[in-house]
């Protein structure tokens, strides 16, 4: 009779520990989807790329919303910039954990962050400015929420 008790007993407590880490796995999972989505909605900070030539003081402006910008010479660059000494694709912007991040894509001549060689990706700020072959670009970097873009 003692031996029925305990075994109920043990199979009362093995369902509750099932029916428990059911309960938490499936919380767990609701959270990390509800987090997906708001993650996969989420628009990348805006930043604006000014960009000045090495022998001219004129400069262009260009504001970006996108989550990737590559810079270089080829006409598909998000930034096609007319300078020879660029590589078709020199560089990257790349929005990634809520900061821009730059990195050099083999080039030629290097990339250039704050007069420094880009060796490996780094994050980039406001005011920071990059080199790529004769062109120099400056970031203003949008941290305003009235700046997001709506589609």
């Amino acid at each position: 009779m003692i031996a029925t008790i305990v075994l109920v007993l043990r199979l009362a407590l093995a369902s509750a520990l099932y029916l428990f880490l059911a309960w938490a796995l499936l919380t767990l999972w609701r959270e990390l989807k509800q987090e997906g989505q708001k993650l996969a909605t989420k628009k990348p900070t805006g930043i604006v790329i000014i960009q000045k030539q090495e022998d001219s003081d004129e400069e262009q402006s260009f504001r970006f919303y996108q989550a990737e910008i590559i810079i270089g010479r080829h006409s598909q660059c998000d930034l096609s910039v007319a300078d020879e000494t660029l590589s078709a694709q020199h560089a990257r912007l790349v929005y990634r954990r809520n900061l821009w991040w730059l990195e050099d894509l083999g080039s030629t001549n290097g990339t250039f962050l704050n007069n420094s060689p880009l060796i490996t990706p780094a994050v980039v700020i406001a005011d920071d400015t990059i080199k790529c072959g004769n062109t120099f670009f400056r970031l203003q970097i949008d941290n305003d929420e009235n700046f997001a873009h709506k589609n």
